[in-house]
């Protein structure tokens, strides 16, 4: 009786705070009011979302505002009651209040939800002075948690309340039904938002107009012979096309046989042309006097160089393009000087001319470029030239016409070198490696014996000066030294290999009088110096001297000679500023430099010196020659 006595006394109260609440908003009927924040309350651990939706409180009488509002205050403070009720009519009433369509939402969905309506209660509160048509309406989503529970254990439903009239659950059930309307309608609003959102972020195409073409309409200001139109206004005949014309090489190769020396440069019918081509040709032959005189000393060699000099009247463009190989005439009463260019062109130099541009005569005997060139020692009156064209010529300056000694068009040459003393016989280096002896005295244009070499490219030939049997080869990073009298059409293996070189090489050279020294040059801003007194299994590496010999592309590349005066020194262009060729020792030791001031102000990559006469010759890579003499 206690226990019924006193559920009866807290009905009654709850019944008399709710009559409390209504006159207060009695009071308040023509104010409209928006809830803040959605309320959440929580019921056997479970959590009930609440959307809200904006209302007005002059639509509704006192009446109609007791089911929320009890419907709080129980489930605030009743909580007893709530858990009394059955599982089975809260299960249907969850049911009932939760449409299909709220059912399917996932919970990412309810979260969209709860943030437009909140939106669409934002929006309304300024307008709701104007709005008669609101109404309150409280929507209770309950979640089910995903743990694996069962549908016994659903939380309670908003109408599951003994203590509320059938009026007051009429009406909180009609509240329910619209809340449901009002969620789906708010929930297509959403999603109409959004895909709004999604247009306005997408930029719009931009089609770039294209400008009318108007018929007959006259452009720009052109000229009438494009128009083909004469002055008077009347159109041009059509001219016939013309067939249009292959060019095979842009460097042919020049005819076989002799060709005559004809220069570029003068008019070969003049006197002075006469005259050069007799003054060539009664040149004597070269003295014997640098194999007797022997080595100079240092100190005279040095004081004898001190006295060379250049002025403007020893330097001169002679070729078309850079200088690939250059020579000196052996005469001791003229300075000659011949050099071969990239241009296929051979140029000769006669400095006893006034003006000096008359003594310069320029010949066109080969296609491509000259990489070496000499004098007969046997008859300096003959010049040889080899070009990569793969041909091989003499100039004969008695009979004003370039032999052809010898010719191979499927091979390119790279140097050569005479086997023989009296330059009968040659040996020619191929630049895919291969070997060719050549022997003047047979007839025709062909070799002796064509040789496969162990290397890969060979760049230089040189002959031993007194075992003429031996000669050495550069190749791309290997000096190879063979036998002239052991070599066999294919598989022939060099009797020394220099292996010391660590980048490409450019030149290798024996000693001229007595080939007891080897000097090579390689990329590696190296000159090295090796003792080439014994021929054997190894040559000892004497000296390595450090000299920059990066000369780029644009360039001809350093080749360090013997001085055929003095054989233990070298002579070697330079890259420094200013412009100078130097001179080395065997031993490493630098023994002079020509400096040549304003004449001299570009690089001379490719140098030779008399044989007898202490004069220079330097060529540049434009075409240039520079000779330093007493």
């Amino acid at each position: 009786m206690s226990g019924s006595c006193s559920a009866a006394e807290e009905t009654a109260g709850s019944r008399q705070r709710l009559q409390v609440k209504v006159n207060e908003y009695k009071e308040n009927q023509n104010i409209d009011f928006v809830s803040p924040r959605p309320v959440h309350t929580t019921v056997l651990g479970k959590t009930a979302k609440v959307c809200l939706v904006p209302f007005s409180l002059s639509n509704y009488k006192a009446d109609q505002l007791k089911c929320p509002k009890s419907l709080l205050d129980k489930n605030s403070n009743n909580e007893v009651l709530c858990k009394k009720s059955k599982k089975t009519e809260v299960k249907k009433n969850c049911r009932r209040i939760l449409t299909p369509k709220m059912e399917a939402t996932s919970s990412k969905a309810e979260s969209t939800l709860q943030k437009s309506s909140l939106d669409v209660h934002t929006e309304s509160n300024t307008q709701g002075h104007k709005s008669t048509s609101d109404t309150v309406l409280l929507s209770v989503d309950m979640e089910s948690t995903q743990d694996g529970d069962s549908d016994e254990d659903t939380t309670p439903g908003l109408d599951d309340f003994s203590g509320l009239s059938p009026y007051e659950r009429k009406r909180l059930k009609n509240i329910s039904e619209n809340a449901n309307f009002f969620a789906s309608l708010q929930l297509s609003e959403s999603a109409a938002r959004l895909r709004e959102m999604i247009k306005k972020r997408q930029p719009p195409e931009s089609k770039r107009k294209k400008p009318k073409k108007r018929e007959n309409e006259i452009g720009c200001r052109r000229s009438m012979r494009l128009l083909k139109v004469d002055p008077s206004g009347v159109s041009l005949p059509t001219t016939p096309a013309q067939p249009t014309i292959l060019v095979a090489d842009e460097n042919p190769l020049l005819p076989p046989g002799p060709l005559e020396m004809t220069p570029e440069n003068q008019d070969d019918n003049s006197e002075l042309f006469k005259g050069f081509l007799q003054t060539w040709a009664e040149v004597s032959k070269t003295s014997s006097k640098n194999a007797e005189k022997g080595l100079s000393s240092i100190k005279s060699y040095k004081a004898s160089l001190s006295g060379m000099v250049i002025s403007e009247n020893t330097v001169n463009k002679v070729t078309k393009g850079p200088i690939f190989a250059i020579a000196i005439h052996p005469s001791e009463t003229r300075t000659l000087v011949a050099a071969g260019a990239k241009s296929g062109q051979v140029g000769l130099w006669d400095l006893s001319h006034q003006p000096k541009e008359d003594g310069i005569y320029v010949f066109q005997p080969h296609s491509q470029p000259v990489s070496c060139l000499y004098f007969s020692p046997a008859n300096p009156a003959h010049i040889l030239s080899l070009s990569y064209d793969g041909t091989l010529r003499c100039g004969d300056f008695s009979r004003a016409v370039f032999d052809e000694v010898y010719r191979d068009e499927r091979s390119s040459f790279s140097s050569f070198d005479f086997l023989a003393e009296d330059a009968s016989s040659l040996v020619v280096g191929h630049w895919d490696g291969s070997l060719s002896l050549v022997d003047r005295r047979t007839p025709g244009t062909s070799y002796e014996k064509l040789i496969s070499s162990s290397l890969r490219k060979i760049r230089t030939v040189h002959v031993h000066p007194v075992h003429r049997q031996y000669f050495i080869t550069a190749g791309l990073r290997d000096v190879h030294i063979y036998d002239a009298r052991r070599l066999t059409p294919k598989g022939n293996q060099p009797l020394i290999s220099l292996t010391e070189h660590t980048k490409s090489l450019a030149s290798a050279y024996f000693s001229p009088l007595t080939g007891n020294r080897v000097v090579t040059t390689c990329a590696d801003c190296k000159l090295r110096i090796f003792d080439s007194s014994c021929i054997s299994s190894q040559i000892p590496l004497l000296t390595t001297i450090r000299h920059n010999t990066i000369t780029g592309r644009w360039l001809t590349r350093f080749r360090a000679v013997w001085d055929p005066k003095q054989e233990d020194c070298v002579i070697v262009g330079s890259m420094a500023h200013p412009r100078r060729v130097e001179i080395f020792h065997e031993t490493g030791k630098q023994v002079h430099s020509f400096l040549g001031g304003e004449c001299l102000v570009s690089v001379c990559s490719i140098n030779a010196m008399h044989p007898t006469r202490y004069i220079l010759a330097g060529g540049n890579s434009s075409g240039r020659i520079h000779v330093f003499m007493n």
